[in-house]
């Protein structure tokens, strides 16, 4: 899944659907901005400023004293914010969606076959952004890189283990093991490269571009990925792609490429309209085959941009850049596909 999975059951209240993937589709965003602006002012030179090669360094006035009690309260903040967000997220998708299907006991469910592991990818990107702009609050709460980094990524994988859970405990679903490995790829190769370069040389980053869509698929878009452009950016595994962007300055130090430049695979597939194949039942129980449309993976090459990377002393832009590097930069690209097509792209997303 990207922040939602599709899974479609065509028997089931239409209204509580689209609440459940809401309530999917918005908590880790809502995760993400309640700590992504504490965290950026490290970046924008409040108390922590991120210098060149990913090194931070504490910097105040105050004494010694006074110090201790800020990143007391820091941590206070932090620490409680993480756990209101994870007991509000268990008691939001509890309340809003669980509670009005059966329970069974904890069981598992093997989706890692599905949808071309488009969601997988989506759930590889969640949790390592989570874990960027997580570690960047506690980090802000005086915390070093190190321990940053690891409380980052364990805080991620925490909350992206909330739904996996209930999931394991709802009679219609189950303990998604492909989703979990996703998660910890996420967070792990955060905390990773933290740890081992005080820097994120290779980044994961989402790029979008709508699919089209023949007129009488619409409302089957609709009722997997939403109607409208948000719920798609999130949730449209026809429309989403994927990027490992890696520095090249970073891997090549004595290299006379800018250092903000970066080269990037791409992947994405279109054609999905069933997790395995695209045949269905509506909710009338009406029979659709459409077999014919083919699933097609594509693959990617292109340069990009680490917006970190860029030298600034502009605090605002400092924070700009930090949230950009979640998307990949629109730029030329080569694709090649299951078609055994070579194509070049002017721009892609």
């Amino acid at each position: 899944m990207n922040f939602v999975d599709v899974r479609v059951i065509d028997n089931k209240d239409s209204t509580n659907i689209m609440v459940f993937g809401c309530l999917k589709l918005t908590l880790p965003v809502i995760f993400l901005l309640a700590f992504m602006l504490p965290g950026l002012s490290q970046y924008a030179g409040t108390s922590f400023e991120h210098a060149g090669g990913g090194k931070r360094f504490l910097r105040t006035a105050d004494s010694t004293k006074n110090h201790s009690s800020v990143i007391k309260s820091r941590r206070w903040i932090v620490a409680g914010g993480h756990a209101v967000t994870w007991a509000g997220t268990f008691m939001a998708l509890n309340n809003a969606w669980y509670r009005d299907y059966p329970r069974s006991g904890f069981h598992f469910f093997d989706d890692r076959k599905e949808w071309n592991q488009m969601d997988k990818l989506g759930h590889i990107w969640t949790s390592n952004q989570l874990s960027r702009h997580s570690a960047a609050t506690w980090q802000w709460s005086g915390y070093n890189s190190s321990q940053s980094a690891w409380l980052g990524g364990a805080s991620a994988f925490a909350f992206q283990s909330i739904i996996e859970i209930l999931d394991g405990f709802s009679d219609e679903w189950g303990f998604s093991i492909g989703d979990m490995e996703a998660n910890l790829m996420g967070s792990a190769g955060f905390v990773a490269q933290e740890l081992l370069f005080k820097s994120q040389i290779v980044q994961i980053k989402l790029g979008y571009k709508p699919y089209d869509y023949p007129s009488e698929l619409i409302s089957r878009r609709d009722k997997l990925f939403g109607s409208s452009l948000p719920e798609q950016i999130l949730k449209d595994y026809n429309s989403q792609r994927y990027w490992l962007t890696a520095n090249i300055k970073s891997i090549f130090p004595s290299s006379s490429f800018p250092a903000w430049l970066n080269i990037a695979a791409g992947y994405s597939s279109d054609g999905l309209y069933g997790g395995h194949e695209n045949v269905w039942n509506d909710s009338q129980g009406n029979y659709f085959d459409r077999r014919d449309i083919r699933r097609i993976r594509r693959f990617y090459i292109s340069p990009d941009i680490d917006f970190t990377k860029i030298k600034t002393n502009n605090k605002f832009l400092r924070s700009v850049f930090f949230v950009l590097n979640i998307i990949k930069i629109p730029a030329p690209a080569i694709e090649y596909n299951t078609t055994r097509k070579i194509r070049l792209h002017a721009l892609l997303f």
